[in-house]
């Protein structure tokens, strides 16, 4: 095999010659280094030698990238490597994945808990429902978008109580930061800062259970220490409800509501003791007409179906069927100059999209200051429901059924199947002993069900 001295001239004219794939020129300086060009043009400097009785050869790299003297020596380290008993070839994948593991180090030590967060919900998101994926998202928000109401003046949206560790380095996400954390959260916001905790608590726990992360968190979850869990102190249960004798005022104080629409909402809700958020998102598909009954979106089943009562009929046969939605926000009128962006010229304004009303917690506040109630809540509403079936001795399987508790016995779970026809015999009973406490004289002998009280 003859060899030559490597120079640039040699180098760049040595070509391939016609009809074989590949063709080596071979250094006289550098023992075991050669050029190899192939048909298509394409030059690399490789390695050759044996080991252990073997021809073996290494590709060093292309002409371009590497010098004549970068060969050589590169040519002589391998070589060295062979008299030493060693394989460069395990050697070069030994380094490659050393080199790997120190990369994946570095970059995983200087990793955000955002950047994991937003791998966590792209990992997990399949598994959760939409409304559990919002509250993640919601508690990490960074805030400071303008907003129009729930800012208390402020005139732009607040970060979420998870927001201020996103900017942190996991690693630095330990128990004495968690803690520090949840001192200042629970000064402002508990009942937000509890969500948000037991949220981190599980995103700690699937970082634990990750290859790329585990290493970066400690072994025992650091939001799962007693400070933090006495730092945010304990949901204490709400006890807003109405009792019997409040049933006429409120009954009154909300018939004076002059939006028809929000006043019936508040009924239905009472009515039905569904959640607030289920009722404002009622369609009129959803209203069974024939077998009379309501689909309820349900987060806790997807959905259930409860009676449509009378006096709930009566209610909803009032209202204006503008769109879709049965508690319809009316937001179909084209927009005034002021509250939109001048139009293009001989362009119509665009119309605001149909949506159902927002949830009526002011008008709400105001009836129950004019009844002489304090601070009942739309949620207050659902709780109130629960509370007033116990004085018509409804079975709490029923209850629980029709406002979508999940059950909480094996006989409830696994052998209690209550048709609606069953539920509306109970739900009908709750709603007339309601009425009748609250003064409303109702009667269902006609179709179009008659309001016979002042009251209502």
């Amino acid at each position: 095999m003859a060899k030559v001295a490597f120079t640039a001239g040699r180098v760049d004219g040595h070509k391939c010659p016609a009809g074989k794939p590949q063709a080596f020129l071979w250094d006289a300086t550098a023992p075991g280094l050669g050029l190899r060009v192939t048909a298509a043009g394409a030059k690399a400097y490789i390695f050759q030698s044996e080991f252990e009785g073997k021809s073996l050869r290494m590709t060093i790299g292309s002409p371009d990238a590497w010098s004549i003297p970068q060969a050589q020596e590169k040519a002589r380290e391998l070589q060295r490597t062979i008299d030493q008993g060693r394989d460069p070839r395990l050697v070069k994948a030994e380094v490659t994945a050393a080199d790997v593991a120190k990369r994946e180090a570095e970059i995983n030590d200087v990793v955000t808990v955002a950047e994991v967060w937003a791998a966590y919900l792209a990992d997990r998101r399949p598994h959760w429902g939409d409304r559990h994926y919002q509250d993640h998202v919601k508690k990490a928000k960074a805030g400071g978008e303008k907003a129009k109401r729930g800012t208390r003046g402020r005139g732009v949206t607040v970060a979420g109580p998870l927001y201020p560790l996103m900017a942190l380095k996991l690693r630095d996400l330990d128990a004495d930061t968690v803690e520090a954390w949840a001192k200042r959260q629970a000064s402002d916001r508990p009942t937000s800062a509890r969500l948000a905790w037991r949220l981190l608590k599980g995103f700690l726990t699937w970082c634990s259970e990750q290859k790329p992360y585990a290493h970066l968190v400690p072994a025992k979850n650091p939001a799962k220490t007693k400070k933090s869990r006495e730092a945010l102190g304990k949901p204490v249960p709400k006890q807003d409800v109405l009792q019997r004798e409040q049933l006429a005022p409120w009954f009154d104080a909300v018939s004076k509501i002059e939006n028809p629409v929000i006043a019936a909402y508040l009924r239905v809700l009472l009515l039905t003791g569904a959640r607030p958020g289920e009722v404002v998102q009622l369609k009129w598909s959803d209203i069974n007409r024939k077998w009379k009954g309501i689909t309820i979106r349900d987060k806790v089943e997807g959905e259930r179906i409860i009676p449509l009562t009378p006096y709930i009929a009566h209610l909803l046969d009032a209202l204006p069927k503008r769109n879709e939605w049965v508690f319809s926000g009316g937001r179909v009128e084209v927009l005034k100059p002021a509250q939109a962006k001048a139009p293009k010229k001989g362009a119509e304004p665009k119309p605001r999209p149909a949506a159902p009303i927002s949830r009526p917690q002011w008008p709400h506040a105001l009836a129950c200051k004019a009844a002489g109630i304090e601070g009942l809540t739309l949620h207050g509403l659902r709780r109130s429901f629960a509370s007033l079936t116990e004085w018509v001795e409804v079975p709490a399987g029923v209850v629980a059924q029709i406002m979508g508790h999940k059950p909480s016995a094996t006989a409830e779970k696994h052998y209690k199947i209550r048709p609606l026809e069953l539920l509306r015999m109970h739900h009908e009973k709750i709603e007339a002993w309601v009425l009748e406490q609250a003064g409303v004289r109702f009667s269902n002998k006609n179709i179009n069900l008659t309001l016979v009280s002042t009251n209502a």
